[in-house]
């Protein structure tokens, strides 16, 4: 008899997504971030790299939608356009190690007369360049995380809601509440991994498979995100689209052998219309969302708070890295030529 698979650590970081989440909830942000006014700032700029940098997609769209003159720039590109951040920028960035080149680079360059009215800084390591330079810090409360992101992913996010409340004089209390109360939910998400297996199966029918996610609204942070942990932690072409970006040329690369997974909040048009034509060519079509899109597969996420759909959403991508990965006889999470930290630019 074969002894059972022993699993990784990234599996491991998976398992313990809600004790950090915890941590995180239990926190208190920094009473200075009651204290800022938004209207005084000429310019918002959200900046980090990778998955620090897709979730802010949800804040950008909220902060967009009051009228505030809002940017979300990857810190490599702001790296070549720093006009963008003046003295009266509120810079928000966000690294989970504090330590990415990208970020350290631009600090380096934000000194003296060109630095920014106010830079909150929100990371794991609170003794990292990002905490020590930022003026408010936002400690993400995730613990040690071994490999490929994932519980300082779900950490990262809470954070950026909690940030955002403060910012707009909202009480927090509903969200951390419902978000503790959703805790049980998301165990049994975290714990059932049958309906990721079954659909992981069905594509290597096909050879090596083919991942598009795509993502609609706030959903475009699980999309982006998604793509990216599937190359760290299973080594699968796995890309990530925003919208209606896949109808322009991906959509050519459908079919069978290819898993689509569409992420929305299930009354998007686009997405309707974008399941039925992948159903009908052979794609392994997936929503997940609140109601499956066109007859697809479906895997269930809750409506609101909107933060607990795109937790659920990520749990749900995480049990593909993992399944692709055995699948694939690779040890999910396990990096071949990159590194917790990117430190290189």
């Amino acid at each position: 008899m074969s002894s059972p698979i022993q699993p990784s650590p990234y599996e491991q970081d998976i398992d313990d997504q809600l004790t950090a989440l915890a941590d995180q909830l239990a926190h208190p942000l920094p009473a200075a971030l009651h204290e800022l006014d938004l209207s005084r700032y000429e310019r918002i700029v959200l900046t980090g790299m990778g998955s620090s940098d897709f979730a802010t997609i949800p804040i950008e769209r909220d902060l967009a939608s009051r009228g505030y003159p809002v940017w979300r720039v990857d810190a490599g590109s702001l790296l070549d356009f720093p006009q963008l951040i003046n003295s009266k920028t509120l810079l928000w960035m966000t690294s989970q190690s504090g330590m990415s080149g990208e970020i350290v680079t631009l600090l380096d360059q934000l000194d003296g007369a060109r630095r920014p009215a106010t830079i909150i800084g929100v990371t794991n390591d609170e003794q990292s360049v990002l905490a020590k330079r930022c003026d408010i810090l936002i400690a993400l409360k995730s613990g040690q995380e071994a490999t490929v992101s994932s519980k300082s992913y779900v950490n990262t996010l809470v954070a950026q809601y909690r940030v955002l409340f403060a910012l707009l004089r909202r009480d927090e209390a509903s969200l951390v509440s419902t978000l503790r109360e959703l805790g049980g939910e998301f165990a049994a998400l975290i714990d059932d991994r049958r309906a990721a297996q079954s659909i992981t199966g069905r594509a290597f029918e096909h050879g090596e498979p083919r991942v598009a996610l795509v993502g609609i609204g706030a959903d475009g942070a699980t999309a982006m995100t998604g793509s990216l942990i599937l190359k760290e932690a299973c080594k699968v072409m796995a890309e990530g689209y925003l919208g209606g970006e896949f109808r322009h040329g991906p959509l050519e690369t459908s079919g069978p052998g290819m898993i689509a997974l569409l992420i929305g909040d299930g009354t998007d048009v686009t997405l309707e219309a974008l399941a039925a034509e992948l159903v009908s060519n052979g794609t392994e079509v997936v929503t997940i969302g609140p109601k499956a899109y066109a007859g697809s597969r479906h895997l269930p996420t809750g409506t609101h708070p909107e933060v607990a759909r795109l937790i659920a959403g990520i749990l749900y991508v995480q049990h593909f890295t993992v399944t692709i990965a055995r699948a694939k006889g690779l040890v999910p999470g396990e990096f071949l030529y990159g590194r917790k930290v990117t430190v290189t630019l």
